[in-house]
């Protein structure tokens, strides 16, 4: 089995309430992680995390209206740190690309809103796809829901009332068969729509 050798967090974007940074901070103490929270002077918050051989992990959180936002890079070592920041961001909804590193080869994770919705290999410059979320209910929804055809169909057979009532009140010949000529085309379409 390869050992990883870290885990990067390339783009990582948590959006957090002032209730959900309180649970956030508190996940991690009660998982043994030893923290340190900076409140800065305008209301932003650093929470610092050691890592392994004395590195130290920075997460900022920006203060964006009722929201801790915090956006950026980070590279994690220890597997404790590497496993709470998975649940972090599956818990609170966050989106983000990890990285993790082994020595012959990356694994690439793709998360949105939590969730994981792709999975590349990159070994020697060749990407392969290991996992990809396909939302094949959302797209049936969404094509059971088209309604274009229907609707042109009844402007169509809207325009051929129309134009079948034009057609009875003229009685001049030209007019007639231009009315005829448009009628042609708009049964041929509704024929085509239809089939």
């Amino acid at each position: 089995m390869a050992i990883r050798l870290a885990t990067e967090y390339v783009k990582t974007c948590l959006q957090l309430t002032e209730a959900e940074m309180a649970k956030f901070i508190r996940m991690f103490v009660d998982h043994g992680a030893f923290l340190q929270v900076k409140v800065l002077e305008n209301g932003n918050q650093e929470v610092v995390l050691p890592d392994d051989a004395g590195e130290e992990i920075v997460l900022s959180f920006e203060r964006e209206m009722n929201l801790y936002v915090c956006r950026g890079t980070c590279r994690i070592r220890n597997k404790n740190l590497v496993n709470l920041m998975r649940k972090a961001v599956a818990e609170f909804k966050g989106d983000a690309v990890v990285h993790r590193i082994y020595a012959a080869y990356t694994m690439v994770y793709t998360y949105k809103q939590g969730a994981v919705v792709r999975i590349t290999e990159n070994k020697d410059a060749v990407e392969k796809v290991i996992y990809e979320y396909r939302d094949t209910v959302g797209q049936l929804e969404q094509l059971f829901h088209k309604n274009e055809v229907e609707q042109e169909i009844q402007m169509l057979k809207a325009q051929v009332n129309h134009l079948l009532d034009m057609r009875n009140e003229m009685q001049e010949a030209a007019i007639r068969e231009h009315i005829d000529g448009r009628l042609h085309k708009l049964t041929h379409r509704l024929f085509v729509l239809e089939a």
